[in-house]
């Protein structure tokens, strides 16, 4: 069977339309059918996608720079917990949460111009997926591959289960940088770099460039650091996201009485301008009766001068009449 073309056809597939994804795999095995059988069997058992990761292999595909981002993130977070950098934890753990937020509006945004709206509940599965990117390396990987099959999950101290997690996992290329290796680094980069790369350097050696998908555990990984201080290093950033979600909570607490206050304002203003409203209607309805009582007077005041003005008119004829004879 042709690797490369298995490879090609795959990577077709996986770049493609999700609604697509079933008769596109049906065209491509026929087409091979003919040359070669067996590829034409793998082919036709390539998995479709969940529509989560079908997002994110889109994200892989048009924008890398983003997963870059969070591989590096990554490496700077794996590195500060085995050293037990606790305060660098919680910066780092402040970093992570503004990038996945913006990793997942930019993994909506590719997705609609495939042609394809995410919810809120697969875009809660796609940055839960992107959280695990930056906590083991198989992870990344795996995401970074863009044949992801399902979405994935980390707890902060076992590997992620990276079992089915991927399409052909045999089958892909070398890792390849979106940034040349002699582009500068950004000034916030740089400094979180040169942070880390001390501790980097004594607690692990050189790593030789591996597959992409190391995430399918097909070599030997390196040894997991000790219970004991994945543990600490798990309570560290456990700690981290407690003070922050303390001092977040701080400030709802903050804008919840100043809600509590404006809405006495309004509830006072609006008792006042109900008083306000009923007097006036009150006013009102005087001078309804008033203008009743008035209009009736009138008319009666009309007629009146009408029979007066009638009984002048006879008086003066009579005093005519009588002054002629």
């Amino acid at each position: 069977m042709d690797d490369a073309a298995l490879a090609d056809i795959a990577d077709r597939l996986y770049a493609g339309p999700l609604d697509d994804f079933v008769a596109a795999r049906t065209t491509a095995a026929k087409e091979v059918a003919r040359q070669d059988k067996g590829l034409a069997a793998t082919v036709r058992g390539l998995p479709k996608p969940s529509v989560a990761a079908w997002a994110l292999n889109m994200l892989a595909r048009n924008r890398p720079d983003v997963l870059d981002g969070l591989s590096d993130l990554g490496a700077r977070m794996r590195a500060a917990q085995v050293s037990l950098d606790a305060p660098y934890l919680r910066e780092l753990g402040r970093e992570r949460r503004t990038m996945l937020a913006d990793a997942v509006d930019i993994a909506r945004s590719v997705a609609r111009e495939q042609g394809r709206s995410i919810s809120d509940a697969m875009a809660s599965e796609v940055e839960e997926t992107l959280r695990a990117l930056t906590a083991d390396e198989g992870a990344a990987n795996a995401v970074g591959s863009g044949r992801l099959l399902k979405v994935l999950s980390a707890d902060g101290v076992n590997d992620v289960d990276l079992e089915g997690a991927v399409a052909l996992p045999g089958l892909l290329p070398p890792a390849t940088s979106a940034r040349p290796a002699n582009a500068p680094l950004s000034a916030p980069k740089a400094k979180a770099v040169a942070r880390t790369r001390t501790t980097a350097e004594r607690t692990s050696q050189p790593k030789p460039t591996r597959p992409r998908l190391e995430a399918v555990r097909q070599t030997p990984r390196p040894a997991s650091p000790p219970a004991l201080e994945k543990a600490k290093a798990a309570l560290a950033e456990a700690r981290a996201a407690e003070e922050e979600a303390t001092r977040l909570a701080g400030e709802l607490q903050d804008q919840e009485e100043q809600a509590r206050a404006d809405i006495a304002q309004l509830q006072q203003e609006t008792v006042e301008l109900r008083s306000r409203l009923k007097a006036a209607e009150e006013s009102l309805e005087r001078s309804r009766k008033r203008l009743v009582a008035t209009s009736a007077e009138a008319k009666q005041a009309a007629r009146a001068a009408d029979k007066a003005n009638r009984t002048a008119v006879l008086a003066q004829e009579r005093v005519l009449r009588l002054s002629s004879n």
